[in-house]
C-alpha cells in the first residue's frame, strides 16, 4: 500500500515541479530578453534529463549496458511518440524556422552517430560491440557544438512583452527553477522506484520494466515539463524541450556514461535505434503535413499510437 502511495505522490512533486519550472524559465527568458526556445534547448532540456544522466551513470559504474543504452533510446523514442504526442494534444504545437532547419535535424544527426558508433562489429569487422571513450569522447564535442549553436539564438528577436508572463525578481526566478527541478527529479525518483516494487509484485519481468517503466521514468521531467508547457500555450519551451532533451541524451548523458566506463552493446537494440531514427524524421515530416510548422491535435492522436504499437512489441519481444 505505501508503494502505491508513494508511485502517486511521485506525479504531485512531477506536476507541481514542471509548473514552477516553466513559470521560473518564462520569467527568465522575459527578464533577460532570452529566447524561449533557448531557454528550452539548454536549461530547461538540461534539468528534465538528470534523472537520465544520474540513472546511466550509476549503469555505466555497476556495468548494466542494456540499462544504460536502452534507458536513453528508450527515453528519446517516448520523448517523441509519447511526450511531444500528449502535448500536442493539448494545444497545437507550433515550430520556429530554426527548430526544423537545424536543432531536429541535429537531433536525428545524434541518433544515426549512435547507430554508428555502437555497431564496431558490422562497420570495422571487431569481435565486440560497444560506446567506447573515444566515442564518448567524440559525443562530448558534438555536444560542445550544440551549445555553441545555441548561443546564436539566445536573443528574443520578438521585442514585445509578453503580458501573460509575470514579472519576477532574480532570486524567486533561482529558486522557482532550482525548486521545480529538485521536485520533478524527486518525483521522478519515487515513479521510477516505486512502479519498480509494483511491478515485480505483479509478476512483470524486470527486462521488460527497465525497456519500458525506466525509460519512461527518466522521460517523466519531460513528460510534466512540456505538457505544462503546452497548456499554458508556450510551443517553443514545449518542443525545446523535447528536442534538446533529446540531443542532451546522446551526446552528453551517453558521452558521459561511456567515459566512466565504455558500454557494451548489444545488437537486438539496433531495431529501437532505427526507431528512434524514424520517429525523429517523422516528427520532421509532420511539421510539413497538413498546417505547415504545427504539430496539430489529430497527429499527436497518431504519434500515441504509434507508441502504443511499440509498447505491444516490447511486450511481444518479451
Amino acid at each position: 500500500m505505501l508503494s502505491y502511495l508513494l508511485f502517486i505522490l511521485g506525479f504531485v512533486f512531477l506536476i507541481k515541479g514542471a509548473d514552477y519550472l516553466v513559470d521560473g524559465a518564462s520569467s527568465l527568458a522575459k527578464k533577460l530578453g532570452l529566447s524561449p526556445l533557448f531557454v528550452g534547448l539548454t536549461i530547461v532540456a538540461f534539468g528534465t534529463s538528470a534523472p537520465a544522466l544520474f540513472v546511466n551513470i550509476t549503469a555505466s559504474i555497476e556495468g548494466s549496458a542494456g540499462i544504460a543504452i536502452g534507458n536513453i533510446v528508450g527515453s528519446n523514442i517516448a520523448n517523441i511518440l509519447l511526450i511531444l504526442g500528449l502535448s500536442a494534444m493539448i494545444y497545437p504545437l507550433r515550430a520556429k524556422d530554426s527548430t526544423l532547419r537545424t536543432e531536429i535535424p541535429l537531433a536525428f544527426l545524434a541518433v544515426l552517430a549512435l547507430l554508428v558508433s555502437v555497431n564496431d562489429r558490422l562497420i570495422d569487422g571487431l569481435s565486440f560491440n560497444a560506446l567506447s571513450r573515444s566515442e564518448g569522447l567524440m559525443f562530448w564535442l558534438f555536444f560542445i557544438i550544440f551549445i555553441y549553436y545555441t548561443f546564436g539564438i539566445i536573443k528574443n528577436p520578438n521585442k514585445e512583452k509578453d503580458e501573460q508572463v509575470k514579472e519576477r525578481r532574480g532570486t524567486m526566478i533561482a529558486l522557482m527553477i532550482s525548486g521545480g527541478l529538485a521536485a520533478l527529479v524527486f518525483g521522478s525518483k519515487l515513479i521510477v522506484d516505486n512502479g519498480l516494487i509494483i511491478a515485480s509484485a505483479l509478476g512483470i519481468s524486470e527486462a521488460l520494466v527497465g525497456l519500458t517503466l525506466i525509460a519512461v521514468g527518466t522521460s517523466l521531467p519531460e513528460l510534466a515539463t512540456s505538457a505544462m508547457a503546452a497548456y499554458r500555450k508556450k510551443p517553443d519551451i514545449a518542443i525545446g524541450n523535447i528536442v534538446g532533451s533529446n540531443i542532451f541524451n546522446i551526446f552528453f548523458v551517453l558521452g558521459t556514461s561511456s567515459l566512466v566506463r565504455p558500454i557494451a552493446f548489444d545488437p537486438a537494440l539496433n531495431f529501437d535505434i532505427i526507431a528512434t531514427l524514424l520517429a525523429t524524421f517523422g516528427l520532421l515530416l509532420a511539421f510539413f503535413v497538413g498546417k505547415r510548422k504545427v504539430l496539430e491535435r489529430w497527429q499527436g492522436c497518431g504519434f500515441l499510437f504509434l507508441y502504443v504499437l511499440y509498447i505491444v512489441y516490447l511486450v511481444y519481444r518479451g
